[in-house]
């Protein structure tokens, strides 16, 4: 790891701009910022000035392509300015150190999909779109040695509010501020990879940093969603688009510019994704809305989970 990831503050890499060959147009109605359970429980957040959209502006929802730098930057300034909201509205269904895969309430201690909780300790884990680091917090509780690392450095403070013993790092997951090899798992539970406009980079990046023998597993709303509204209740039943049109989901300020991307990519496309980068693809779980789970978080709702599918699971291994 490069120096500055230290315990008890933030390190702040740029993001950096690469650019890129022509790509396929990549939708998502499922909108990442309405994905959880609303709660009214948790203590105020971050006292300080409230972030707001400039000017107050209402954005406008469009589908249109949107490259690599315009989606990072749309996504970091989104992310600052909305993570207070999102944790106020989220925390209690994630928890502090809960490592929930999904809406649906998969939860890693029974899932074990980066192996069995025993054999985690003394683990070098990176935690990928980390958030607040309630992944990252019941890694370390495992006797893990994780690093959490968002684009948005408004949410790394609610990591750094709720506390934690391990590196949080700011920087994008396109361009990973860490040596070659420097971990044993590398993990992500809807982070960085419905944002970015070539998700290859982000692969590659992550085989680049895992030792051989790795696991990588990422977590993504399930591409069937794409073609459905995204309502939780009888409307959200019936496809309204092609499942193939991989356009964007932008929402653009009166200038046009970006401040939310979402990006678009079919089943078989994240495997070809996969597999081009490097990495093995081992296994696919689509989880099964339980019982238990009787909350609605955004599209999510115990009528659509236990009709179609609302969370991808890829579990990746490095040879």
């Amino acid at each position: 790891m490069r120096e500055g990831a230290h315990r008890g503050r933030i390190a702040a890499y740029p993001a950096q701009e690469r650019s890129c060959g022509p790509r396929r147009p990549s939708f998502s109605p499922s909108r990442a910022r309405r994905v959880g359970r609303k709660s009214t429980t948790r203590e105020p957040i971050i006292q300080e000035p409230e972030q707001l959209d400039p000017d107050g502006f209402e954005a406008e929802a469009t589908r249109r392509d949107a490259g690599v730098a315009e989606s990072s930057r749309a996504n970091r300034g989104w992310w600052d300015r909305n993570a207070d909201e999102y944790q106020v509205e989220h925390g209690t269904f994630l928890g502090d150190d809960r490592f929930v895969w999904g809406p649906e309430g998969l939860d890693e201690v029974e899932a074990e999909l980066l192996g069995p909780p025993e054999e985690l300790k003394g683990k070098e884990v990176l935690e990928i779109g980390a958030g607040a680091a309630q992944c990252s917090r019941w890694l370390a509780a495992q006797g893990a040695r994780p690093v959490a690392l968002d684009l948005s450095h408004r949410q790394l403070q609610h990591a750094l509010r709720i506390g934690g013993s391990f590196p949080l790092v700011c920087a994008d997951a396109g361009a990973l501020p860490f040596a070659d090899a420097s971990f044993d798992l590398v993990c992500s539970a809807y982070g960085a990879l419905p944002f970015v406009a070539d998700p290859r980079l982000v692969l590659r990046e992550v085989r680049r940093v895992l030792r051989p023998g790795g696991r990588f597993v990422f977590s993504v709303t399930h591409p069937i969603r794409w073609a459905f509204p995204d309502e939780p209740g009888p409307e959200g039943l019936s496809v309204s688009a092609s499942y193939f049109d991989r356009t964007p989901y932008v929402e653009q300020d009166e200038e046009g510019r970006a401040v939310y991307v979402e990006h678009h990519r079919t089943l078989g496309d994240r495997v070809r994704d996969v597999v081009a980068s490097g990495l093995r693809l081992v296994d696919l779980v689509e989880p099964e809305w339980p019982a238990w789970n009787t909350s609605e978080w955004g599209g999510w709702s115990p009528l659509r989970g236990n009709l179609i599918p609302g969370t991808a699971i890829f579990v990746c291994e490095r040879d």
